[in-house]
C-alpha cells in the first residue's frame, strides 16, 4: 500500500450538492478500491492563477489516502472522463512528505 495525495479542481458553476456529489463519486472509486482514507479537505472555492476552460476560479479539494498503485489508474481514468472536473494531480508521498502532512492535519485541527 502506498501513501498518495490527489487534489483535483471542480468547475466553478456546480452547485453546493453538485460538488459534494462528485466528491462523494471520487470517495467512493477510492474506498471500492480498498483505499483507507487518511484525511479529506475541502478547500472551497478559490481563484486559478491562470484561466482553465474559460474559467477563473474552481472549487478545490484535497484526498489523502493508502491504496495500492493500480487504483491510481482508475481513479485518474475517471477524472478523464467526468466532464465537472477541471484539473487533477496525484502524487506519492515519501516518508517526510507524510510527516510534513500529518504537522499539517493538527495545525488545522487546533486552529478549528
Amino acid at each position: 500500500m502506498n501513501h498518495y495525495e490527489t487534489v483535483f479542481i471542480l468547475n466553478p458553476v456546480l452547485s453546493d450538492d453538485q460538488v459534494k456529489e462528485t466528491v462523494k463519486k471520487f470517495e467512493d472509486i477510492l474506498t471500492e478500491e480498498g483505499a483507507k482514507m487518511i484525511s479529506k479537505e475541502n478547500w472551497g472555492l478559490k481563484k486559478l492563477a491562470y484561466p482553465i476552460q474559460h474559467k477563473k476560479s474552481g472549487f478545490y479539494h484535497l484526498f489523502e489516502y493508502t491504496v495500492a498503485g493500480e487504483a491510481i489508474e482508475k481513479l485518474e481514468l475517471q477524472f478523464r472522463r467526468d466532464e465537472r472536473i477541471m484539473r487533477y494531480l496525484t502524487v506519492s508521498l515519501d516518508k517526510h512528505a507524510i510527516s510534513w502532512a500529518e504537522r499539517r492535519r493538527v495545525k488545522l485541527k487546533q486552529k478549528a
